[in-house]
Order: C-alpha cells, then structure tokens, then sequence
C-alpha cells in the first residue's frame, strides 16, 4: 500500500577536505573526495527508488555550507520525515550534528539519532567518558592536543596503543602505522597526525582479539557480525584501517571478512549483547546504531566505538545483521523511515 507521506533524503555533498583520507604516506590517494561519501552518492538513487515503492513523494537534496538554500528547499518541501544522511559539510564533521539541529529548530522529524547523541559520538573523548559514567567498559585512553605530544615519564597506557583521530568517523586516518608498540613510535605518530590533520588525536590501550559488531535497529538487538584477520599478513596489526573499509584493491579489503552471525558461546554472546545495549542507552541513541566491541585474550568485551546512524550501503555490516535476521534492504529502509514517521505522529498529537 503506497502511503501518502513526503520523505526527503538529504546528504552531504562529497568533496575533499583532507590530502590524505589513508593515514600514511602513498602515491595512491590522489582520490578527489573522501571514498566513504564518494561510495555512498552512488546508493542514494537506489535509495530514492526503493522508497519510492512505499511513499508517494520522495525527493533527495544534497547539504553544503549554503545552509540557508537548504532551509529555503526543506521548507518550501515541507517533509514528513527527513532521511538524514548527513554525515559532514563540506568535509568537516563538526557540522553533521549541527545539521541535525537545524532539523530540529525547523520542526522537522529526521531518521537515526538525535544532534546531541551524533555529536557526543563524534568526539570519542567525551563518548568514553559518558560510557564510563555509566559503567561501561571501554579502553583506557588518553587525549592528546593538537601538537602536544605526552611526556614519556608522564604516559600512564600501556603498550601497544591505537591513535585515532578524535573528532572523525569512516576509519579516516587509521592504517597498520596506527598501533604502536613503543614511545618513540608513539610520538612520531602523533606528530604525522597532527601535520596531516590538525586534530586532537585519541590514544587507546589496543585490545588484541576478537571485533564485534553489534546492530541495533529500534529495540532490537540484530544477529552479531564479526570481522575475522585470518588471512592479514603477519606483522599488519589485527584493526579496521580506512583502506579495509574504502578501498577495495588493498590488502586491509582483502583480508578483513565479516562472518554474520558471529560464533560465540552462549553467555559471551548474551554479555557482548547487554553491553552494547548498555552503551546504546548510555550516548541516549536511538532508531539505528552500531557498537563495536573489541574481546581481550580472556573474552573480556570492551567498546570501542559507538556509531549512530552507521552507514547502511547494501554491502555493510549493518544491513549484513539485518539480512541475517530475515529484514530485508527495502524493509530495513521502511522501518528506519517508520521511527521518524512515529515521532512525527506523536508531534501531531502533542500539538492538538
């Protein structure tokens, strides 16, 4: 049955923000644009039709800085749902909570998590110390300012550690020079950071084990997806670098394989479960997210990462557990859309 709702799928337009999106020196990113967003363009018409099949008006838009054409376009549309898909402007991901907002101020109800759970997640600094408040376990980190690299007498992790950047998603920045084992790597690797990005940088006590990948769609709790190493070649370490996710002629691509659904012991499965679940309450996310969890040599779970509003591309994670557990890609986008849609009811009725 077609339903007569009006959803507007906005994103953000791909451009180039940084000079190298890989996280080490190489001849081979000459890319235009970051390949996260340059990958996603391609589904959004795909997108549009499937949506097309079940709402009688569905139109797309993409964001940049000229936010006020953007309100103009929004209002002058007046949706029923917005299918946010903005994950930045222009490059910079700063801005994709503030989009969200924007949303909000305007009225509009908008698919996935809130402005403020996007952008407690975006910083990682602040969404370890939310988990931590809530008793929920997570690496022990350490925050570096841009060009302030931590004394040797004064570093309290362990080693080996993970940099990341702090305020970034997609992997950007992350490659097998992203573990180090010593401080003198440590320090010229923060130092790379800051001159290829100018950003803080996280520091992470690396869990060596086992990655899990947890989907949450609504109140359910979908099938876990594991990215398996066994075929990494000896010495890369055991992570999900940018070229694992983007670029497909790598070895990272080649040698990172998702199994879904995960094997796990009963109550390791139950535990890894009630954690990310824990962590989804703790950042107050909610409609779609994706908690990755890291299992030490004793199965002990931590979260690394928190990620509202994960990219949902036929051939990710997310829609891999969604699949595994009887929903389908065009279902999984009507029931994304269906959340939005409820909240707008709920306004409605709030208002009259």
């Amino acid at each position: 049955m077609m339903l007569d709702h009006k959803i507007l799928i906005c994103f953000n337009e791909p451009t180039r923000y940084y000079d190298n999106y890989l996280g080490k020196d190489t001849d081979d990113h000459n890319e235009d644009n970051d390949l996260s967003e340059r990958e996603f363009l391609k589904q959004i018409e795909s997108i549009r039709k499937l949506l097309k099949r079940k709402y009688a008006f569905v139109e797309t838009l993409a964001i940049n800085r000229n936010v006020r054409d953007a309100i103009k376009k929004i209002t002058a549309i007046s949706p029923d749902v917005i299918f946010n898909f903005v994950e930045s402007i222009e490059g910079n991901s700063d801005y994709e909570s503030y989009i969200a907002g924007v949303f909000d101020l305007l009225g509009f109800q908008y698919t996935g998590n809130s402005a403020m759970t996007l952008g407690n997640c975006l910083q990682k600094s602040k969404t370890k110390q939310i988990l931590q408040a809530h008793g929920v376990r997570t690496p022990a980190h350490f925050l570096a300012e841009v060009g302030q690299v931590p004394s040797k007498n004064k570093f309290r992790l362990n080693f080996p550690v993970i940099l990341k950047l702090a305020r970034e998603d997609a992997s950007i920045g992350i490659s097998e020079f992203s573990v180090v084992n010593n401080y003198e790597d440590l320090r010229a690797r923060l130092n790379y950071l800051f001159t290829s990005f100018s950003q803080e940088v996280i520091i992470e006590e690396y869990i060596d084990g086992r990655e899990l990948n947890i989907a949450i769609l609504g109140d359910q709790v979908l099938p876990i997806s594991e990215i398996t190493f066994d075929t990494l070649p000896d010495g890369l370490p055991k992570i999900v670098t940018y070229e694992a996710k983007w670029s497909a002629d790598s070895v990272y691509f080649k040698s990172t394989i998702p199994k879904c659904p995960a094997k796990l012991e009963p109550r390791l499965e139950e535990k890894v479960k009630k954690m990310a679940i824990e962590a989804y309450d703790a950042l107050d996310c909610r409609d779609y997210v994706r908690v990755d969890i890291r299992l030490n040599s004793k199965h002990v779970p931590y979260v690394i990462e928190v990620n509202p509003n994960p990219d949902i591309s036929p051939d990710t994670g997310f829609v891999r557990s969604a699949a595994a557990a009887g929903i389908g890609y065009e279902e999984l986008l009507y029931r994304i859309s269906s959340f939005a849609l409820m909240r707008n009811s709920y306004d409605t009725q709030a208002a009259s």
